[in-house]
């Protein structure tokens, strides 16, 4: 069972349904007029009848409602109120029916609430139905509650209070208490909201919908933040907010275990098995039934405790310090100590100096903190969080801006992490301000998505629902067939609807769902076995069908840790040298170096020195000392101490023996030390970071920073900056290096350490001097290259998607493999419109097309087509080409060039500096394009994709990591190859089960169909041994066979509404209906044949003494259901070896499976049934023939159904192994590897003539070639003809302004 799934809650709300039925006096909550007097029924009773007509039927045309418009989950919203009538007749329906009713009522949301409720207006509806506006069109319904409340607005104040509060203190002005609580009503809104998936919509009156009620993260402006909501609350404005947001708290309920019970055994699968359980006892087929119902309990019990333990699982991880006591500061200055449950956005919350895990989501007004973020981010690296800078101070500021928690997450501690530590001014608490709590926080939307998930759409899983639905139209032909022959040979009715509803429990087997689900588990023990782990079983089927995957580049292709591989300087605007050795006596007290020392994010934790790994390995080559302030030196100033940096003793050049005055003073002249004054935090956005320090005994201070060269570059004075910048950082970044450049400024000597703490970070980045760059290496790893050539030539497309620079993910690219030498890479360069100009798009070749010298390579890097790429005549061969770009030309192409994304994700390689949105923005383009994408990642950053993506494997084992349905144990790739051979095992096996049991319904169905014309059935045992000891033992042994070795360059189908799988079930019913036919026919034309009785002795081995007895004994015996004939006996020896057979033909082995030779579970059951069956059925026993009610036949006739078993396997094996397998599959219906088109190149002799034989065959079977399914196979056959695609090099494409008539762009190429 899968984590996500099991968490998924039905989306109705069952209480309410049920009481509909019990109760015609339901009220929603207190009626209107208790509320609100003054809208009472005087002035209800003023609109007329025609009026109420108009609004009736103006709200029939009113448009659609919606609420979260625009959003993941934007959902249509019908409102409803209860309808008496209505729920009358559906009682008498429920009634009539058994409870059958009720049950279909409760599956069908929206059924429900139509059959029990009338359409009116959103505003005076009763219950909500909502749909999802996505491809699953999922119905929800929530019932309308009313609460009582001073405004209607959480963030507005209520005039209520401001009227009555006088310094904090409610007062009084009525004089008798029947004034007072007619006042007290009146003061008072109704507030009408529903409850969907943890979060409370309200009404919005404005609107004339329901809207999420949101907190200060929307529309709220940064300087307001410090201005208006930095003085805290009132305790009455506390509890009037906390009306609307509720308790702060991230409710994982676990639900009792009556309540699980109830909810599993109303899935319609196990309706079905008490219906079949019941009819089967009826028929006094106690065993079967009871095997059935033992099963039945083992699943539910295992169900159970799986469920239960996920949901105790996800509560503790998210109960865990969920609440604790907090300090709060109220408006009046004081300081009050309450439950993190009861914080409201607009709280003002104190941090305390040895931290806390913060309980909601909130910004940092004052001081500064140290957070650990790896439960949202994976990343356990310590994040400085700074306060959020006050626009109203900056004179010179740009402008006020909204704030928004991923913008300013360097100034925002998100619910759940842990603060570690704080720093703050003397007499200065460090404060931060509730703006989000409850589900509304980062956390809280985490939790949410593992609670309610959006349901998996696969092909396997939609096309197994139609064809269950075709078995029941076969069984309903059964049924009516079964009852017309029954009256006509007047058959009593008690008879008759058992054997006709007995048809359906065959044709419809129960055991279906339990045997298609062996194949998974199995799966999934496998893959635990190998060190992965799922927590979404579902996702291993659909990993059979990944045919492109994403990889991020640290962490997941190169080794986690960087190494510093050397420097660079730059003096008078020239590049040095490169500089291996950088703690050198030379470089002690350069700039360059002291840049290095101050411009990072270390921290020390405990004593030991933590931060981000590149900052780490930067200190620590220069072999310098940090050292923080404690509290108690913090104390002693007014203002917070700064952190110190040195070079330690080792480094200074060693004295020589010295007395002690001497070593006095070498130590006075050594104490060189640099203090951290402001630091302005990394930003993945500005792509850079900023310290401003002082050096001991300096006046003036310093400013450094560090960050993408291409962004340091810009904003240093052009003077200081080599001419050769950019040749010398191309040469690095095609060699895979990281490159980090660094810069200096000396700043104004009035500039004092308070107007440091203040000014704007624009005005300190600028006017810089470049000082050169550190070059740092990042590794391969050892088995990426390998993994990778394995997946291509498996034809499953690779995908870079990293946050560091384009020219490195590139040269990453080409050393892993992902890109081969002879290929060519494009770089889109797009830019957004500016000073009137449209977007345009910019091609640039990343380099010369390389010409191959030796054969082709036997990898086959992508199986979609490739394309004739060329720069000039004498250049012209078959090359592949791939796209580059990084985040802010994709961001640029998402808006203004989307008829361009398809063409250029197609062809997609490398994506750098990407956010973390735009990697969920990129999966989502893929999948737009009927990819069934990957997506790999160390857990930082990759969250959204990992989710988002069919199969995302995340390679951390952090906490979140429990948003990807799949977590590596070992942070290697290699789990990539052998999760989707896996998935392919696991698909394969879900065909094979799928189409046995199909069959196994089938075949059944015919022998009881035939014997049902002679008023004849199977025997209880003969079902007993048919059901338990053969279709339940192969079900679960042949699902047990592990995963081909390697990965194939064909992928299994992805459903089972295919050429191929129909051709293979349909040819073998049809198969096994003739054989079961011609010997039902066949033994009446023995010369023996009789109408079978106890005195019949077709085997000649009774004499006179036997008969008498025989015919006495049987006597005593009654055969009321006929079962004892030689038809029957017929029909179960080949009926049992037709299981067998189909068991064997399906159970398929290479490419995808190990051969079914190889699952001994598996071969010793079918042996055994084979010699068991081949032994009953040619040495008769007379006590197993009395057991199973056979009849002797003559021992002539049991070899010739020896003979039609024998023919039947052969005509099968050959069906389906070389007519469907090595004829249809491969040259009708594989289409050249399942639609792969490529460019007609001229082919040798021998191939010609196999081509010439493939298309007669395409001919003989009436075969043309149709336009492949999927859309990127579709865009790709189109782009083979275009001679405009691949763009041209130095071209340039723009964009126009969309026209009124359609909204696509027009693109214009330029040269």
């Amino acid at each position: 069972m899968q984590l996500r799934s099991n968490f998924a809650v039905h989306p109705s709300d069952s209480a309410f349904f049920f009481s509909c039925f019990f109760s015609f006096n339901l009220q929603v909550t207190q009626p209107l007029d208790e509320i609100c007097p003054h809208t009472g029924s005087s002035d209800r009773s003023s609109i007329s009848h025609v009026e109420k007509f108009h609004i009736m039927l103006n709200m029939e045309k009113e448009e659609k409602k919606f609420v979260n418009k625009a959003e993941e989950e934007e959902m249509e919203i019908y409102g409803y109120e209860l309808c008496r009538w209505k729920l009358v007749l559906v009682t008498v329906g429920v009634i009539c029916s058994g409870g059958f009713l009720l049950l279909l009522l409760y599956w069908m949301p929206q059924w429900r609430v139509k059959a029990t409720c009338k359409k009116t207006t959103l505003k005076d509806c009763e219950v909500v139905l909502l749909r999802t506006t996505d491809e699953f069109k999922i119905w929800f319904c929530a019932k309308v509650r009313v609460m009582p409340s001073l405004g209607a607005s959480p963030l507005q104040n209520p005039d209520p209070i401001g009227h009555k509060v006088s310094n904090g203190h409610t007062v009084h002005f009525c004089e008798s208490a029947a004034e007072e609580n007619k006042n007290y009503l009146k003061k008072y809104l109704p507030i009408r909201y529903f409850t969907h998936h943890s979060v409370k919509y309200f009404w919005n009156d404005s609107a004339q919908s329901f809207d999420v009620v949101r907190g200060l993260d929307d529309s709220t402006f940064c300087s307001s933040i410090h201005n208006e909501h930095s003085r805290g609350l009132t305790k009455e404005m506390h509890d009037y907010r906390k009306m609307f947001f509720g308790i702060n708290e991230i409710a994982v309920k676990v639900p009792s275990i009556f309540k699980l019970l109830i909810k599993e055994v109303l899935n319609p699968f196990y309706i079905f098995q008490l219906f079949s359980v019941i009819l089967w006892i009826t028929d006094e087929y106690h065993y079967y039934a009871l095997a059935i119902v033992i099963m039945s309990v083992i699943s539910i019990v295992s169900s159970l405790y799986t469920v239960r333990k996920q949901y105790v699982m996800l509560h503790d991880m998210v109960a865990a310090h969920s609440i604790v006591r907090v300090s709060v500061c109220r408006r009046n200055q004081e300081i009050e100590e309450i439950l993190s449950t009861d914080l409201v956005p607009g709280d003002i919350m104190l941090i305390p100096s040895n931290g806390t895990i913060m309980p909601c989501d909130a910004v940092l007004l004052s001081g500064t903190c140290i957070v650990n973020e790896s439960m949202l981010t994976g990343e356990s690296v310590p994040v400085t969080k700074i306060n959020l800078p006050n626009p109203s101070e900056f004179p010179k500021a740009t402008g006020d801006e909204i704030y928004n928690p991923e913008a300013h997450k360097r100034h925002t501690l998100f619910c759940g992490t842990n603060v570690i530590q704080t720093r703050f001014y003397t007499g200065e608490l460090v404060k931060a301000l509730v703006v989000r709590t409850g589900f509304n926080t980062a956390k809280g939307q985490l939790v949410r998505s593992i609670l309610y998930p959006k349901p998996t759409d696969f092909k396997l899983y939609r096309d197994a629902y139609w064809f269950l639905l075709s078995l029941v139209v076969v069984a309903g032909i059964g049924f009516i067939y079964t009852i017309v022959n029954s009256i006509l040979n007047e058959v009593p009715a008690h008879t008759i609807v058992i054997e006709s509803l007995d048809i359906i429990t065959i044709t419809v087997p129960p055991a279906l769902p339990a045997a298609m689900t062996a194949g998974i588990v199995y799966a999934q023990r496998r893959l635990k076995k190998i060190g992965i782990f799922c927590i979404s079983p579902q996702r291993i089927n659909i990993c059979g069908q990944l045919n492109l995957v994403c990889f991020d580049k640290t962490g997941t292709l190169t080794e986690d840790g960087l190494d510093l591989w050397g420097i660079r300087r730059v003096e008078n605007a020239r590049f040095l040298l490169p500089e291996e050795r950088v703690c050198s006596e030379s470089l002690l007290k350069s700039e360059f170096i002291a840049c290095m020392a101050t411009c990072h994010s270390l921290t020390k934790i405990e004593g030991v020195l933590s931060g981000d790994p590149l900052d780490l390995k930067m200190f620590e080559a220069i072999g310098w000392i940090l050292e923080e302030a404690t509290e108690e030196e913090t104390a002693l100033h007014n203002r917070i101490m700064p952190t110190v940096v040195r070079p330690s003793k080792q480094l200074f050049p060693e004295s020589k023996q010295a007395t002690n005055e001497e070593m006095e003073l070498f130590e006075l002249s050594t104490s060189y030390e640099i203090g951290i004054v402001r630091q302005f935090p990394f930003s993945s956005v500005l792509q850079r970071m900023c310290v401003i320090a002082r050096i001991l005994g300096e006046k003036r201070m310093d400013a450094y920073m560090k960050g993408a060269p291409e962004v340091i570059a810009s904003l240093c004075k052009q003077e200081t900056v080599p001419v050769d910048f950019e040749s010398v950082l191309e040469e690095y970044t095609k060699q895979g290096f990281r490159v980090i450049a660094l810069a200096h400024r000396k700043l104004e000597s009035k500039l004092t350490w308070h107007k440091v703490q203040t000014i704007n970070r624009d005005a300190i980045e600028s006017n810089m001097d470049f000082m050169g760059l550190i070059i740092m290496q990042n590794k391969l790893k050892q088995e990426t290259p390998a993994v990778l050539e394995d997946l291509h030539k498996a034809n499953i497309r690779t995908v870079m998607v990293t946050g560091d620079n384009m020219l490195t993910a590139i040269s990453v690219a080409r050393d892993c493999g992902m890109i081969l030498p002879q290929d060519k890479v494009i770089i889109a360069e797009a830019l957004p419109p500016k000073d009137g100009q449209a977007a345009r798009i910019n091609w640039h070749y990343a380099d010369t097309l390389a010409r191959c010298t030796s054969s082709s390579p036997a990898i086959n890097s992508e199986d979609i087509p490739v394309k004739l790429v060329h720069e000039s005549l004498e250049d012209l061969q078959v090359t592949k080409y791939h796209f580059a770009m990084n985040g802010k030309s994709f961001a640029v192409i998402l808006e203004h060039f989307q008829d361009l994304v398809p063409k250029l994700v197609l062809h997609g390689t490398v994506f750098a500096r990407m956010a973390p949105d735009q990697k969920t923005q990129l999966v989502e383009a893929l999948q737009n394009v009927d990819y069934y994408v990957g997506m790999c990642g160390d857990g930082a950053n990759d969250c959204g994709a990992l989710k988002r993506a069919h199969g995302g494997i995340s390679l951390s084992e952090l906490e979140a990591s429990v948003a990807s349905p799949f977590t590596s144990r070992t942070p290697s790739i290699s789990c990539v190859p052998k999760l989707i051979r896996e998935g392919r095992a696991a698909l394969i096996t879900s065909f094979c089960v799928f189409k046995f049991m199909a069959l196994y319904s089938i075949i059944q169905y015919i022998s009881v169909t035939l014997l049902y014309s002679i008023l004849s059935n199977l025997g209880d045992h003969q079902f007993l041994f048919i059901d338990l000891a053969i279709i339940l033992v192969v079900v679960f042994t042949m699902s047990l066979n592990p995963a081909w070795k390697e990965l194939v360059a064909r992928r299994p189908p992805s459903g089972l509404i295919s050429g191929p799988l129909l051709c293979s079930v349909l040819s073998q019913i049809i198969i096994c209906l003739v054989f079961q036919t011609f010997g039902f026919l066949w033994v009446k034309q023995q010369p023996w044949f009789e109408r079978w009785t106890p005195e019949s002795d077709a085997c000649n081995i009774w004499d006179a003494t036997n008969i008498s007895s025989a015919h006495s004994g049987n006597e005593t015996l009654d055969d009321e259901h006929n079962i004892k004939n030689y038809e029957n006996t017929t029909l179960f020896f080949i009926s049992s070896f037709q299981y067998l057979i189909v068991a064997i033909v399906f159970s398929k082995g290479k490419p995808f499976r190990q051969p079914c030779y190889k699952n001994f579970l598996f071969v010793t059951s079918v042996v055994v049934l084979y010699v068991f069956l081949f032994f009953i059925m040619l040495h008769p026993s007379e006590l197993i023939d009395t057991s199973f009610e056979l009849v002797c036949v003559p021992y002539e006739w049991r070899l010739r159904i020896l003979i039609i078993v024998i023919v039947n396997a052969i005509v099968s094996v050959l069906m389906e192994n070389v007519l469907l397998d090595m004829i249809l599959w491969k040259v009708v219906f594989n289409r050249d590897k399942q639609g792969e088109y490529r460019l007609t190149i001229p082919q040798p002799p021998q191939e010609t003539v196999d081509r010439c034989g493939v298309c007669f065959l395409s001919y003989l079977f009436g075969y043309r070639e149709k336009t492949p399914k999927a859309k990127y196979m579709h865009l790709a056959q189109e782009l083979l003809v275009d001679p405009e695609w691949p763009p041209k090099p130095r071209t340039t494409t723009e964009a126009k302004v969309p026209s009124q008539e359609n909204g696509s762009y027009q693109i214009i190429t330029l040269t």
